[in-house]
């Protein structure tokens, strides 16, 4: 099954912040539930890229600042990661690798044989696994703020491992309550400050089911891809935001590090700064997603 191509913007909404954005649709991933989706069609015969988002966001949220440069030469495909904003609801626990296999259904019902695969944050930790878990999709690696592994003794890390042990419990709590936890994990990654923050910011992030973020919290301070990451033979960009109060950039040179032939670019914005600063992000993300391209193609 193949989606009706989606060329047009729909018009943003200036009350509650919320930009121009590619039509959105429900659809049904088989045997696994239903997700959302944002497509913008490309040139024809164009590649695809798919964009995974980071922790607590959504594939629009992390995502609105590329869409209208990328389709200019790509096919771009987002959606929500189980858990956040409109993506599957499940019973199952959260796990990273079924985040990827959902990637690659998505793919899949698509009729997408192969494509770039740019993962922010928590998605870069996706991307990664359905690099390995599905080789014959991707065919180049975009990895954007994110890492290979947490060492166990830093303070983010600990932090989101009891974020991880507080998923049962936050299961009792009223809605109100748990919308509050998934506010606060929102703020850990965002510089702005909450009276700043358009509605629709909100609105997109607290459409998240609390529970299985916090599950996805836990997963990501277990995530370690040192030992297979080297042997993945697929062109990778990795994107290092130097001013990044959240995953550091030490971590991030770590994950290049074992990237072989990695194309490395800087860009001096903190952990949002896919958001809150496209004129510094926006740019070089681009000028990766080409250097992979253009590897991939060698």
């Amino acid at each position: 099954m193949k989606a009706t191509p989606l060329s047009a913007f729909e018009p943003g909404d200036r009350a509650i912040g919320r930009p121009p954005l590619p039509p959105g649709q429900v659809l049904d991933l088989p045997g696994r539930g239903t997700t959302y989706v944002h497509q913008v069609a490309g040139p024809t015969d164009a590649p695809t890229i798919i964009l995974l988002h980071g922790w607590t966001v959504t594939g629009a949220l992390n995502w609105f600042r590329t869409f209208e440069p990328l389709s200019r030469r790509f096919h771009v495909v987002t959606l929500d990661h189980r858990g956040h904003g409109r993506g599957i609801r499940s019973q199952e626990r959260f796990s990273l690798e079924e985040a990827a296999d959902d990637v690659a259904a998505l793919a899949e019902l698509l009729g997408i044989d192969s494509a770039i695969v740019a993962g922010y944050s928590m998605g870069g930790t996706v991307a990664q696994l359905a690099a390995r878990r599905h080789r014959g999709l991707v065919s180049g690696l975009v990895l954007s703020a994110t890492w290979s592994r947490m060492p166990p003794n830093r303070r983010d890390t600990r932090l989101l491992k009891m974020a991880g042990r507080a998923a049962a419990p936050t299961k009792l709590l009223s809605e109100q309550r748990q919308l509050e936890f998934i506010e606060r994990g929102y703020a850990l990654s965002s510089s702005t400050s909450p009276e700043d923050r358009p509605r629709w910011f909100v609105d997109e992030v607290a459409a998240a089911h609390v529970p299985t973020i916090l599950e996805a919290a836990g997963e990501m301070a277990r995530f370690d891809s040192r030992p297979w990451l080297p042997s993945l033979e697929v062109p990778t960009g990795v994107l290092i935001t130097t001013r990044d109060t959240l995953i550091s950039p030490d971590l991030q040179h770590e994950l290049a590090s074992h990237v072989p032939h990695a194309h490395i670019r800087h860009v001096a914005t903190d952990h949002d700064g896919c958001v809150t600063n496209p004129d510094a992000f926006v740019p070089v993300f681009l000028e990766l997603v080409e250097a992979v391209r253009r590897s991939d193609r060698a």
